[in-house]
């Protein structure tokens, strides 16, 4: 018998991080020259970022790549 355990979707702190500074989606995408449909399928969970986009997010908002993907608490 095959058991199969849930794996708990990793938490991406862009949405919190985002509405915390009070900046929308198309004003994140403008500064960082990107699409605001990606920054909502980013948001969403439905796509997922690539290392250097990755960058971008953690430099706009001044934390580590390691909270945003939800690996630690502090920022």
């Amino acid at each position: 018998m095959i058991v199969k355990k849930k794996i708990k979707k990793m938490e991406f702190r862009l949405k919190k991080l985002r509405k915390a500074k009070k900046i929308s989606q198309v004003k994140l995408a403008i500064d960082l020259n990107m699409n605001q449909n990606s920054i909502s399928r980013y948001e969403n969970l439905e796509r997922q970022a690539d290392y250097d986009t990755l960058i971008k997010f953690a430099d706009y908002f001044g934390v580590t790549i390691d909270y945003l993907l939800g690996r630690v608490e502090k920022e």
